[in-house]
């Protein structure tokens, strides 16, 4: 009985607290994160090749420092130079151009799936390049690159977790003081995993939901 009560009690209300802290980080992350890889994508298939040479070295840079790092440079590193930002906001900038990096390389492979021969229908009828690609080829890499960019979203709300690392107490930083001062670490991050497993089931409903709104009529498209 003191189990349920402290649970109720105690755990319940500092862990919603905490998820809703874990949503504040994921939505804009996530947001972010998908413009920053449809641009840089574009980016590097399409644009000049001084951009595209920035493309790539945006994504070698962010896929290739540990997130982790990447947060204490951005919350720790920073203010030796005077740029103060507060520990939700280095959070949402580190995973939003951490997982952008990522996303840039799924709707790149999307972008080089679609055909040359679309591209030089659309320049024939007078399309601009620019226009082609918005037009054209943008609309039908998206929905090609969705199964893979979903995915990179369902990773984001896990390493929402780290946000604790930097002082920004979300859902496991919650469950971490929670279980430091009773010492209850079963209990405490069981209902933790919970929660992360409740988050990540809506996102991949949300994103099923998508998938099928946007399938490409006339190909075939299997069902997890």
């Amino acid at each position: 009985m003191d189990e349920l009560l402290y649970i109720q009690n105690d755990v319940m209300p500092a862990l919603l607290e905490g998820t809703w802290i874990s949503i504040l980080l994921i939505i804009p992350s996530a947001i972010f994160g998908v413009c920053m890889g449809v641009l840089s994508a574009t980016l590097r298939v399409y644009g000049h090749p001084v951009f595209r040479a920035l493309g790539n070295a945006y994504v070698l840079l962010f896929r290739g420092f540990p997130l982790l790092i990447q947060l204490y440079i951005w919350y720790f590193g920073l203010p030796r130079i005077g740029i103060y930002l507060t520990p939700y906001w280095a959070s949402v900038i580190a995973f939003a151009l951490c997982s952008g990096a990522y996303q840039s390389e799924y709707i790149r492979g999307a972008l080089l799936s679609i055909r040359q021969g679309q591209i030089a229908a659309a320049r024939a009828i007078g399309l601009t390049q620019l226009q082609t690609v918005v037009h054209v080829v943008l609309p039908q890499a998206l929905r090609r690159a969705l199964p893979g960019c979903g995915n990179e979203i369902i990773y984001l709300i896990k390493y929402s977790s780290l946000a604790y690392m930097v002082t920004c107490i979300e859902l496991t930083g919650r469950g971490k003081i929670l279980a430091a001062a009773s010492f209850k670490y079963v209990e405490v991050f069981l209902i933790v995993g919970a929660v992360y497993l409740v988050l990540v089931s809506v996102a991949t409903w949300i994103l099923s939901t998508l998938e099928e709104r946007f399938s490409i009529p006339g190909f075939e498209r299997h069902r997890g």
